[in-house]
């Protein structure tokens, strides 16, 4: 029921993509530095991520993440994270293993298994996760969660695909680059780093290609770069690794209507959460709540300029505005105003890990009542919940906002704030038909 609470606004440019500025991610057992370059669309729903080097000897992967910096920062309809090595150390050195003389890639913690001596170059370390720059690649895959993940070694010479099941983003890989496709190979090695993000994200793709001895020239570099962006495009298609649906082939069709979102109004978001939240930040990371409005506003236009214009809201007086991610029309058509990785001021207590939706209509039974509007919310709301691993109870409507066990607000005043659309009764009957939709 945000609409009630704010004017009418004109329309602006939608918010730019995201900058080439080095993250730090985290240190290395000697204090270097691990960075990921973020480029391409940071709105985009296609995430993927490149890693250089994680065997410090094994150096000609780092060519290809600079020939991706270097020509591909504002490709289109891709998020594209860019790592040249997760083992500073091991480059530095030119070492396989890190500082700590650990094989990173033996100590991830899916069928991670001990019994290597610490003198071999594939010691997985005394346990599973012990080094720094494992658990950073860790944190990092789990704050993104990407579609597909390349990673590349050496000396192969070859794209490696599991021994059974789905490997066309593999085959799309080799095709472009003109590697070979190998199936089966290293798929019995414990504690990579591509079994754990297989275990740990089904429906994504991470796979390991082998580049050739030696260095990686101008040419291949190139042939590769493209490689890897042609194969990331194609990830939500084709990147099915279970047998289940993948969540980009439930995602409905939804037409893009971005409310402006420039930096000042990230910054204000940042801030914002810093008071009710305890944490500067204005990036949405792992959501784990869908809410559902009801925008008391008879069109799409209304709820669009009424969350456009960037000035304190009339309850609250805060800044940013209100918005959320997306507007679901009478008809059935779907608009998303906000990008996924971006927080909207939408529930109090929870902006800090929900999406957003409302419904044009001005009660709950309008919604409930409009076959070709309902159809279209269970539909995105049945993708939503399946991309970001949502629980059914955890789709929740505004009023019941209070009971959610996510829900936390530093502002006194604002801890028992609710408001009365989508009631519980409203919404036993969404999630009924919500749970009828199937399982992921």
């Amino acid at each position: 029921m945000l609409l009630a609470l704010v004017g009418i606004a004109a329309a602006a440019d939608p918010a730019g993509r995201g900058r080439a500025v080095p993250q730090e991610l985290g240190r290395s057992v000697e204090g270097r530095a691990i960075r990921a370059v973020r480029i391409g669309d940071a709105n985009a729903d296609r995430t993927a991520l490149v890693v250089g080097n994680i065997h410090g000897n094994e150096r000609a992967g780092t060519a290809i993440t600079r020939r991706l910096l270097r020509s591909f920062r504002d490709i289109k309809g891709l998020d594209l994270w860019v790592v040249r090595t997760f083992n500073p150390d091991g480059l530095k050195r030119d070492t396989r293993r890190n500082a700590h003389g650990v094989d990173l890639n033996r100590n991830f913690g899916y069928r991670w298994s001990g019994g290597v001596g610490a003198n071999s170059g594939y010691y997985p370390g005394p346990a599973a996760w012990s080094e720094p720059e494992a658990r950073t690649v860790r944190r990092f895959a789990r704050r993104i969660r990407p579609d597909v993940s390349i990673w590349y070694h050496q000396p192969w010479g070859q794209v490696l695909a599991p021994c059974r099941g789905d490997a066309s983003l593999e085959g799309l890989y080799s095709r472009v680059s003109g590697l070979p496709l190998q199936r089966c190979r290293a798929e019995h090695l414990r504690g990579t780093a591509i079994s754990w993000q297989n275990h740990a994200f089904p429906g994504t793709r991470a796979f390991v290609v082998e580049l050739p001895g030696g260095s990686t020239g101008g040419p291949a570099a190139r042939r590769h770069a493209r490689a890897a962006v042609r194969t990331a495009r194609a990830a939500p298609v084709d990147a099915t690794g279970s047998g289940l649906r993948s969540a980009a082939r439930l995602r409905p069709a939804v037409k893009d209507l971005p409310i402006p979102f420039p930096p000042h109004r990230k910054r204000e978001m940042a801030a914002y959460s810093k008071r009710h939240y305890g944490k500067r930040a204005w990036r949405l990371r792992n959501p784990r709540v869908i809410v559902e409005h009801v925008a008391v506003a008879g069109n799409v236009s209304t709820v669009f300029n009424a969350f456009a214009s960037d000035r304190p809201d009339p309850e609250l007086h805060e800044l940013p505005n209100v918005c959320s991610h997306f507007v679901v029309g009478s008809s059935g058509r779907i608009y998303r105003l906000v990008g996924l990785r971006k927080r909207c001021r939408h529930t109090v207590g929870l902006n800090y890990t929900a999406i957003g939706i409302e419904h044009v209509g001005f009660r709950d039974a309008d919604v409930l009542g409009r076959r070709r509007q309902l159809r279209a919310s269970l539909r995105l709301t049945h993708w939503l919940r399946c991309r970001f691993d949502i629980k059914v109870r955890n789709v929740i409507g505004h009023n019941e906002s209070l009971s959610s066990p996510f829900h936390f607000e530093l502002v006194d005043r604002l801890k028992n704030q609710t408001h009365g659309d989508m009631t519980r009764a409203s919404m036993r009957v969404y999630r009924r038909k919500l749970r009828a939709s199937g399982r992921c």
